[in-house]
């Protein structure tokens, strides 16, 4: 199968390794470069086609949905997975109409991030067939760019009881927790830890941040959203 050729664009060099280094971890995706500002971030797309921008918007010299424009005027056929912060509603509402694959709050939920590149893999391999189109496969490529994602996750995997708990564990937004911390308070595995936690940020009830630690280990932090009950 044909790799994924993806660009990386954020002006936190730091950032940007690890967002490389986490495209990697999935086989399809080969990330061919980074680029830190619009002026390079140009050029980079200009050269090496990719197939796919991980495209941060507040950029030194720019903003990325300028580049966003641009591939839309010039008619590339690169998708943009756009990555902001969570104020910039004009951004995320031009990112849309400019037909963005997905559109991520940052900090970057990590598992969120992989749902998006395992959506784009189904999106890219779908359209390589030559068989004759029919809806059925239009409707199949729609789904993937526009799917959802509030839906089914809102409710699969979520217990009230269990939700409860976490919610009863954020009293105040000084409290800070990780996934492990929240883990151990309550007894059960990561795996549901990160799931609830999630769920409970996209839900508005608390606010996820990245901390670096002392070892420059970025670690997702959760505390609770002033005025969330």
């Amino acid at each position: 199968m044909q790799n994924i050729d993806a660009l990386i664009v954020e002006d936190e060099e730091r950032l940007a390794d690890i967002h490389a280094d986490f495209v990697r971890k999935n086989s399809r995706f080969r990330a061919v470069n980074q680029a830190h500002n619009l002026a390079d971030a140009r050029k980079l797309v200009h050269v090496l086609k990719p197939h796919l921008l991980l495209l941060d918007n507040y950029l030194p010299d720019g903003r990325g949905i300028e580049l966003l424009e641009d591939l839309v005027a010039g008619d590339f056929s690169t998708r943009i997975i756009f990555i902001t912060a969570a104020s910039d509603m004009e951004s995320c509402s031009k990112a849309i109409r400019y037909g963005a694959f997905d559109y991520l709050i940052k900090p970057v939920s990590y598992d969120r991030l992989q749902m998006s590149l395992e959506r784009f893999v189904r999106f890219f391999d779908s359209q390589k067939t030559n068989a004759p189109i029919s809806q059925n496969h239009v409707d199949e490529l729609y789904n993937l760019q526009s799917k959802d994602f509030r839906g089914d996750k809102h409710t699969k995997g979520i217990e009230a009881l269990t939700l409860e708990r976490i919610k009863q564990v954020f009293v105040s937004p000084d409290d800070v927790y990780t996934t492990e911390s929240i883990a151990q308070a309550l007894g059960i595995s990561k795996t549901t830890a990160r799931r609830y936690l999630e769920f409970c940020v996209e839900s508005r009830l608390l606010r996820a941040e990245i901390s670096y630690g002392h070892v420059g280990r970025p670690e997702r932090i959760y505390r609770k959203r002033d005025g969330s009950t």
